[in-house]
């Protein structure tokens, strides 16, 4: 995967892409990142990159040519097609299910929106879609392009040094993950529960399964609001209810 990033601050992202799990995909030949500063595509001799919004109101907006010129030259380079995401606070807020939609993408240009956003008609006319990391506001968009890109990243096969690992990952699945343990099995008398101890390894499958189930009812009810389960889940679900309405 090719990952295109326009930003004001390229420097912002040289130690978090240059550790662990986005250090290895680079050097596996996984994943190739280039950064672009948005302030080489201007035209004038300040290299200005927002303005005064018309109509008056208080911030600067990012101007659209340099923009505009900045997609433009990276079409050039690379003569294939991607996906733009601009992060914004306007967005589409970011999920598993988004995540592993953009890990199928060949290539991603991500634009970092500043001050009080960008022109409308980069929305409107040079942008695919818009994310946000959720309702709150940033001073920029380069930490969720970082969390964006991490997420993403970690989807690509080859990337992780388990298939599983991310399959098991809270929300792969719409569930939140289950409880996890490692060794000493007996840590100031909090003690491992005894399946995971069994080497029965159906029990051990089932009892993570409830556990995932539990957990997500606990802590985040609203995912099962949407999330279609089978019988199995549904049986173990009442189950679990049962169990808290008695407790």
């Amino acid at each position: 995967m090719r990952v295109d990033i326009i930003t004001l601050f390229p420097s912002m992202f040289k130690n978090p892409f240059d550790e662990s799990m986005i250090k290895r995909a680079k050097e596996k030949g996984i994943l190739e990142i280039k950064l672009h500063d948005l302030r080489q595509f201007t035209h004038n001799k300040h290299r200005t990159v927002d303005d005064a919004p018309y109509g008056g109101g208080a911030g600067m907006v990012m101007k659209p040519q340099p923009l505009f010129q900045a997609v433009e030259n990276i079409k050039e380079e690379i003569n294939s097609s991607f996906r733009i995401i601009l992060l914004s606070p306007q967005g589409r807020l970011l999920n598993q299910k988004k995540v592993k939609e953009l890990a199928k993408e060949r290539a991603l240009l991500f634009i970092c929106g500043h001050y009080e956003g960008v022109d409308e008609r980069v929305r409107e006319h040079l942008v695919d879609e818009e994310i946000s990391l959720g309702d709150y506001v940033l001073t920029g968009g380069e930490l969720a392009a970082m969390v964006v890109v991490d997420a993403v990243v970690r989807m690509l096969p080859g990337v992780l040094g388990s298939e599983n690992s991310a399959r098991e990952d809270s929300f792969y699945e719409g569930l939140l993950d289950y409880p996890q343990y490692t060794r000493p099995s007996d840590f100031r008398g909090w003690k491992v529960p005894s399946v995971l101890l069994s080497g029965n390894h159906q029990k051990i499958k089932e009892w993570r399964r409830k556990k995932m189930l539990e957990t997500t009812l606990r802590k985040r009810p609203d995912l099962l609001e949407t999330l279609k389960l089978d019988q199995k889940d549904e049986k173990l679900l009442e189950e679990i209810k049962k169990t808290r309405a008695k407790d």
